[in-house]
């Protein structure tokens, strides 16, 4: 996958790399001001184009194609909003099926990805479509098998994507505070010129303009990728009266030329997100949890296994920081969006019964990456993504995607691999049951004895889901459980003040705690406390 400028740079080092996981303690905390709704929807965006199986940047693309017609056609600033909403939304709710897609035509990315390049108007084309991707990457047997179910279930599941995936961006708007107009104008994304499409089957003028755009924008976007200029006038004039409205199917053919010319020269976030709407443009603290609440509930949908997973691993992680006295907010948060990344697997993964390939391996390390790099796309969320995406990692260096060993993982991120791996036990998944909670507190257990697991997270999360677990824990060099949490900040780098400040005990008191951890450990300074903590797990 080629990585938009976007998301390139120092800080997307290649995902199996042996980097050290980005985590400053003030992008963590400022994660929660300035979020804006149109940055959001762009960096959902990236998670729509990996779902689809599209390049990087298909969809900011096909908006900025979408927002320089409209004002081509000198549509007002309101009308230019719903085109920009629209078509941001569009293909937000095409994983909501991926199960069954993959159940009928095996890959659904790949089966999404091909059917980009589709006009349902060639019925023998869409037939044979239809028969090449049935079953698709099983052995014969079984593509027969499933062709003869297709006829009678099928086909309904088939009808049914359509409304799905209109019904599943529409919701997510209506979260997102958005108008009557958009939610309109998404419910028409499948709809056709000629009165072929979907729902309704709405013809010419009552098909929404702003819904013809975003037809017109998203063809010609994926026909540019193959073969240029040439070949999205070609597609946009071979498709006019039939999906495509054919008077901007003729103004396309005119300024596609200086279109193109323009997204060659820019970079495609700065310049959807300077033609990006300035209303609604923040989201406050409220807002914030509940959309990403929303987007959460929304990224479980592409499996059944994972329904109610996000919240209930955000959940979890918030009692147990609770517990620890962090802040319970940010981890909330890094819970909800932790695994935004799930979007850019393919179902034929997620929901294999059968053991997994060493490929298929590799392409599920790559998640925890993908939810990373969506997220850092946005400013306000950098924090987030570095705790977020370490849901994988492990203390000793076993885990992925980076393969980050204690002493650059934080304690959110310790935190939240405990909380999920607690979370996915506690779920059926396609290849066993859910795990019985003493089952589950065992596991972990032996995971934090082989070096994996933090054990202060275990115990705040096994408190925190309902377990009985002894807090008198015996701590290294007859440290209390106090002295500890002020190790931490320390080899943190807050100052004696700032640590208490953050623990609401004098300065003084402070200073003391300072002093003993030194006399107990036999350091004389911070850098060696930090190298004792960080020798012992206690980061």
């Amino acid at each position: 996958m080629i990585l938009p400028s976007r998301l390139r740079g120092a800080a997307a080092a290649p995902p199996h790399d042996k980097a050290p996981a980005r985590h400053d303690n003030r992008g963590v905390e400022a994660a929660a001001a300035g979020v804006k709704v149109t940055e959001l929807l762009g960096a959902l965006s990236f998670g729509a184009d990996l779902g689809l199986g599209h390049p990087t940047e298909h969809v900011l693309r096909q908006t900025y194609i979408a927002l320089r017609l409209a004002e081509c056609l000198a549509m007002d600033e309101q009308e230019r909003e719903v085109v920009y909403y629209a078509s941001m939304l569009a293909w937000l709710g095409c994983h909501i099926d991926a199960y069954e897609q993959a159940k009928w035509f095996g890959d659904d990315q790949a089966f999404k990805h091909d059917a980009a390049y589709l006009d349902i108007d060639d019925v023998a084309g869409s037939v044979a479509f239809v028969l090449r991707h049935i079953g698709d990457g099983r052995p014969l047997a079984e593509r027969i098998k499933a062709g003869v179910g297709f006829l009678s279930d099928g086909r309904h599941d088939l009808d049914q994507m359509y409304t799905n995936h209109w019904r599943a961006a529409s919701a997510l708007s209506e979260d997102l505070g958005l108008s009557d107009a958009v939610r309109d104008s998404v419910a028409q994304t499948f709809e056709r010129w000629d009165g072929k499409g979907e729902p309704d089957g709405v013809e010419r003028e009552e098909v929404l303009p702003s819904a013809r755009l975003v037809h017109l924008a998203d063809v010609v976007e994926v026909f540019h990728h193959i073969g240029g200029v040439k070949a999205a006038v070609d597609v946009a004039r071979a498709r006019s009266g039939g999906q495509l409205d054919p008077a901007l199917v003729e103004l396309f053919a005119t300024e596609a030329e200086t279109i193109f010319g323009e997204l060659g020269q820019v970079t495609t976030w700065d310049a959807v997100m300077a033609k990006a709407p300035t209303v609604g443009r923040e989201l406050g603290d409220d807002d914030l949890d509940r959309v990403l609440a929303a987007i959460a509930d929304f990224v479980d949908l592409k499996s059944p296994y994972t329904l109610g997973h996000s919240r209930g691993v955000a959940e979890l992680a918030a009692g147990a920081a609770a517990e620890l006295g962090m802040d319970t907010r940010t981890v909330r948060r890094a819970g909800l969006v932790h695994d935004l990344g799930r979007m850019g697997i393919p179902n034929t993964i997620w929901d294999k019964r059968a053991p997994l390939t060493a490929g298929e391996v590799e392409r599920l390390r790559l998640h925890p990456y993908y939810t990373d790099r969506i997220l850092a796309s946005v400013p306000a969320l950098a924090g987030l993504a570095s705790v977020a995406a370490q849901h994988h990692e492990r203390l000793n260096g076993s885990g992925y995607p980076r393969g980050s060993t204690a002493e650059s993982l934080t304690p959110e991120g310790r935190l939240l691999a405990v909380a999920d791996c607690y979370q996915a036990w506690s779920e059926p998944r396609p290849y066993r049951e859910a795990l019985d909670t003493g089952k589950i507190a065992a596991r972990l257990r032996e995971e934090v004895k082989a070096g994996r697991l933090d054990g202060a997270a275990v115990d705040a999360t096994l408190r925190a889901a309902g377990h009985q677990v002894r807090r008198n824990r015996e701590w290294p060099a007859g440290l209390t459980a106090r002295e500890v949490e002020v190790l931490r900040l320390l080899a943190r780098g807050l100052s004696q003040k700032e640590i208490a400040e953050r623990l609401v005990i004098s300065r003084k008191t402070a200073s003391n705690h300072v002093e003993h951890i030194y006399a107990k450990i036999g350091v004389s300074n911070r850098a060696m406390a930090s190298l004792f903590a960080t020798r012992r797990g206690l980061l």
